[in-house]
């Protein structure tokens, strides 16, 4: 479980392809404090630690993983918005986060506000628990946001200085696909009313 605060950016410095799997060696500031078998939220994808070599670490993310998200898309170089897994007992400042992205979407829009960014993303809205409110919560490329404008199949979220400037949001490009993990208190919602 995470919160969608983004501790820091790593580089990937290296990615190992394996049968079907890519192993990724990412290079961050907080290797050194990870453990093996510790989960970390990378670009909002939850994967296993299963080597650390001072200030590399590496994981491994798995055919499914890769087709579901934008992690096949990394290159060396790459910048990935990483979190380390909730603690019980610290502040819940972003939202509740699982690390299970549900689809990715294309940034369509970029547009500077003189001080902040709009960010419009599009996706596919193939299942009904794929929606936003405005002032609601949504998780992209890991990052905890607040919906700014929502409609079917799009989203718009606006991007402070800080987290701009501290999470690979600076980097995007339009055309470039983000992972979407939409809320889960919503989802629980429409999964309770489909049941009913």
């Amino acid at each position: 479980m995470f919160t969608g605060i983004i501790e820091d950016v790593g580089e990937v410095v290296s990615i190992d392809k394996h049968q079907n799997n890519l192993t990724f060696t990412i290079k961050s500031k907080i290797s050194a404090e990870l453990k093996i078998d510790q989960s970390i939220s990378h670009n909002g994808v939850c994967l296993t630690v299963i080597d650390i070599d001072k200030e590399q670490y590496k994981v491994t993310a798995i055919a499914e993983t890769l087709r579901k998200s934008n992690l096949g898309e990394l290159k060396i170089g790459s910048k990935v918005n990483l979190e380390r897994s909730l603690l019980a007992t610290q502040r819940i400042d972003g939202h509740f986060v699982q690390g299970h992205i549900d689809t990715t979407g294309i940034c369509t829009e970029i547009k500077d506000e003189n001080g902040s960014w709009l960010f419009t993303i599009q996706y596919e809205p193939s299942r009904p628990e794929f929606f936003t409110i405005t002032k609601g919560s949504i998780c992209l490329n890991g990052v905890s946001l607040t919906v700014v404008k929502s409609s079917k199949g799009l989203v718009q979220v606006a991007i402070i200085p800080y987290t701009f400037l501290n999470t690979n949001f600076n980097e995007l490009k339009i055309g470039e696909r983000v992972n979407i993990e939409f809320d889960i208190l919503g989802k629980y919602l429409i999964a309770f009313n489909q049941n009913k």
